[in-house]
């Protein structure tokens, strides 16, 4: 893991070993994942259509990284993996693609990227217990014509819950429509399968799954794509121009059939991609097992100390019991979340993120259930909440850290 030597200076000039609790928001870069980028860099080339043979060996590896993105997340042999910035840019991608008259139906749960792009949306409120999540959906689908999608995050990026995407993708398909999975959270922490979830999208971001080269994914089912105008107009996304050549003439464009160079106009982000395969190579290599015995061992060492701090409120939907990622947001009595953000930063070299983690409408919702709807640090006047996350470079000593530092602001007030 690339950082983990890094040293922060805190209060008193000292400096200290910086104990990063904020891979929700970023993940640092893994070895293998420089490692690759550094070994495709002497032979980079653009992609596609040259001859030479920088850009043959170049288009071979941002193609297999693409069968790599394929074979990590589970797709069907069929399905789509059409490189993107990041999960917003995936989401803004297949609002662009939706049929004519489709609706979206989507919680207010979501993170902002999944929340905001669509043209015509019923929003959920945020259900009590999952089984509501289910029965929402059920109700509203079924009475919704016409092409409709379901979108819905699978791991909160603010409580770090799970959410039960395969009963939602069955109650999505039942309807007669589509279902786009928000996994942004979920695949740093959990293997994810599309086909034995039977999903039909799902966007994710290179960023927080250790490869922070700017490139993020969505993938799944080719025909809406295919069908759609292209993300962008350009190079790559045109099989043909043809017209013009006299003032006042039109050009007349084809686009190619192929949803994923339809929708890459333009030169690519090819070292993104071969970065974000990295990082699946090596997630893969390392195996789920024993990155997810020892998140939940330190998650469970996080969430039971902050449970033992009176005045300390971890911040949840569906309560403490349930499933959830190395992700925990809570709010410190007598302090705004951006006082302790700063004074973990300054005095103890932590870490950790403020705010309303661009998912507005949820977090106001479980600020509400614990009295904090009063003036705060946000900019629009509300409070917010601190956020504390985990990830493969996080220690025992990191989450001992967070916890000490805590107790001894509560005692200062």
């Amino acid at each position: 893991m690339l950082g983990a030597d890094l040293e922060v200076p805190v209060k008193g000039g000292e400096l200290v070993r910086y104990a990063n609790l904020d891979y929700a928001a970023s993940a640092p870069c893994l070895e293998p994942v420089s490692a690759a980028v550094a070994a495709a860099l002497p032979a980079y080339s653009s992609v596609h259509r040259g001859a030479g043979y920088a850009s043959q060996l170049t288009t071979a590896r941002y193609e297999q990284a693409r069968h790599t993105v394929r074979g990590f997340v589970g797709a069907r042999r069929g399905d789509a993996v059409v490189f993107t910035r990041n999960t917003t840019d995936a989401s803004n991608l297949l609002a662009r693609c939706l049929p004519e008259g489709t609706t979206v139906v989507v919680f207010e749960t979501e993170h902002h990227a999944s929340l905001l792009p669509w043209p015509n949306a019923v929003r959920l409120a945020p259900p009590a217990f999952p089984g509501e999540a289910v029965r929402a959906a059920d109700e509203t689908l079924a009475g919704i014509d016409g092409p409709k999608l379901l979108v819905v995050t699978a791991a909160s990026n603010v409580t770090g819950e799970l959410w039960p995407i395969a009963a939602l993708a069955h109650i999505a398909h039942r309807h007669g429509a589509r279902i786009l999975v928000d996994a942004a959270q979920l695949v740093p922490h959990r293997r994810l399968n599309i086909t034995a979830l039977d999903l039909d999208y799902v966007a994710f971001s290179g960023h927080k799954l250790y490869a922070p080269f700017g490139a993020g994914a969505l993938v799944g089912r080719g025909d809406w794509l295919a069908q759609a105008e292209p993300y962008l107009l350009g190079g790559g996304a045109s099989k043909a121009v043809t017209g013009g050549t006299g003032q006042g003439l039109p050009l007349e464009t084809e686009w190619s059939a192929d949803p994923e160079q339809r929708h890459e106009a333009g030169t690519p982000n090819v070292l993104g991609a071969i970065a974000l395969a990295a990082a699946c190579d090596a997630l893969s290599a390392t195996g789920w097992t024993p990155l997810v015995k020892e998140e939940e061992r330190l998650l469970r060492l996080l969430r039971d100390g902050i449970a033992a701090i009176d005045g300390v409120h971890e911040l949840s939907l569906w309560g403490p019991a349930h499933p959830r990622v190395g992700i925990v947001s809570f709010v410190v009595d007598g302090w705004t979340a951006r006082e302790v953000a700063e004074a973990l930063s300054a005095d103890h070299g932590i870490g950790v993120r403020d705010g309303k983690f661009c998912a507005h409408p949820f977090v106001r919702h479980l600020l509400d259930g614990v009295g904090r709807t009063a003036d705060g640090d946000c900019a629009d006047g509300t409070t917010g909440a601190v956020r504390a996350s985990i990830g493969i470079g996080t220690t025992e000593e990191h989450i001992h850290r967070l916890i000490d530092a805590l107790s001894e602001l509560v005692s200062r007030r």
